[in-house]
């Protein structure tokens, strides 16, 4: 049967699979109340026999420049890309509206010559406004406030130009595509669209992408699945410092982060992170400070806790930066294997610096500011503590302990005894 010229199909946002009538839940991802109405044009995909017969190659015939890569001149940037950007590739950076991604792009501006800037939500004197403000100075960049990609390829196969920012993918689109600017069927195509135009004319793009309040880059995810590298600018609208995570890499290591602090000036770069997470601490009951291993170095980061008697049945267990079901583990454990009743304290727990710590290394620190503030006696001045707390108990070693220890000797901060078991905490106190 010949399908209508418009046509209406359901597109699930978790995985750009398609559908034929709505469903709560995907049958391929498995998530719920992601299926939405996507307006599809009929006749956009043609199947003909007289186009060009494709290239096929030998692996030996095929040239390659072991990854000749652009410098953006922004050391914490190469350094979550890998050494820098891949000629060809396509970048996806995201975040939420107003954390720092066009200046953080604008500054690259400056470092690279060529650049093609297209901005889909600011006007060129915005665009200015904000170099004056930031201190970028005349470049090699050029601007375009449009959002018709078809009118940016045929800029682009003129000019080629060394690098093509996207700003951002849910505000440009292509006449094509008979749905408005922003839709899923328009980031989807717009993404394979820039995805093609890298490949063909060997330029890099940058593509901003907005999150949602979830957290994933609104559109489709399969926009995360056709590029290259997925990097997400993270941090506190009302904090200064800025993450750089990189959460997909083709020509490098994941995992990767870049920290930069957010001012009037634009983004600076933080060559010692530790330093500006620490600025503030200081020796009070509650406070304690650990190390944390953030793509390939470690950071030494505040954590503190507070602990109050409940005035309910219930206690409350609240934490900013860490697990919360992580933190009721180790209540449970502190309740369990020491002779701390916390069944009826509110805890709150808060990773000073709006990061965020997703490793088990931080246990035993936890564990510390919550005794600590329970009891009102700070830990020992300038130490430094860190291990994995067991569900019996028991103190475990982690993973890359000499760079911890190393970092943290370098910073002043000295390492306790150590101690087998969460019973023993009290000798990490003030006694």
């Amino acid at each position: 049967m010949k399908a209508n010229k418009n046509s209406i199909i359901w597109m699930c946002n978790s995985c750009g699979n398609e559908f034929g009538a709505w469903s709560g839940k995907c049958s391929y991802c498995g998530e719920w109340n992601t299926i939405k109405e996507v307006k599809v044009v009929g006749g956009k995909h043609k199947n003909s026999t007289t186009q060009n017969a494709i290239e096929v190659l030998r692996l030996s015939e095929i040239e390659t420049d072991n990854h000749r890569r652009i410098s953006t001149g922004v050391e914490e940037m190469n350094r979550v890309l890998g050494g820098g950007i891949v000629p060809g590739s396509v970048i996806l950076l995201g975040g939420e509206p107003g954390i720092g991604k066009s200046t953080l792009l604008l500054q690259l501006c400056q470092n690279i010559c060529n650049v093609l800037y297209v901005s889909g939500e600011e006007s060129l004197h915005q665009i200015k406004s904000r170099a004056d403000r930031i201190g970028v100075k005349e470049s090699g960049c050029r601007l375009v406030a449009s959002g018709d990609l078809l009118q940016i390829k045929v800029e682009c196969e003129t000019s080629r130009p060394a690098l093509l920012i996207i700003d951002s993918i849910q505000t440009v689109y292509l006449d094509n595509v008979e749905s408005s600017t922003g839709s899923v069927s328009q980031v989807k195509e717009c993404g394979i669209f820039l995805q093609r135009l890298a490949k063909q004319l060997n330029i890099p793009v940058l593509i901003i992408g907005h999150v949602t309040k979830e957290g994933d880059i609104a559109g489709p995810r399969l926009l995360e699945h056709i590029v290259d590298v997925v990097l997400y600018l993270e941090g506190d609208r009302f904090n200064d410092a800025r993450i750089l995570r990189g959460v997909k890499n083709r020509f490098g290591a994941t995992n990767e982060v870049g920290i930069f602090s957010l001012d009037e000036r634009g983004m600076t770069e933080i060559k010692n992170p530790s330093e500006l997470f620490l600025s503030e601490k200081t020796n009070l009951a509650g406070s304690v400070v650990t190390a944390m291993i953030e793509g390939t170095r470690p950071i030494l980061i505040e954590v503190q806790a507070l602990v109050t008697p409940t005035n309910f049945g219930y206690p409350k267990r609240t934490s900013s930066g860490f697990d919360l079901n992580r933190l009721n583990l180790l209540a449970a454990v502190i309740t369990k294997k020491t002779n701390i009743n916390l069944s009826n304290c509110d805890i709150y727990l808060n990773i000073v610096g709006g990061i965020k710590v997703i490793e088990p290394a931080v246990d035993l620190a936890v564990c510390v500011a919550i005794i600590s503030s329970q009891k009102n006696i700070p830990a020992k001045e300038n130490i430094c503590i860190f291990g994995e707390v067991g569900l019996s108990g028991e103190v475990r070693r982690v993973v890359r302990q000499k760079e911890r220890e190393k970092e943290a000797k370098n910073l002043g901060y000295t390492l306790p005894k150590v101690i087998k078991n969460v019973s023993e905490i009290k000798e990490l106190l003030v006694s």
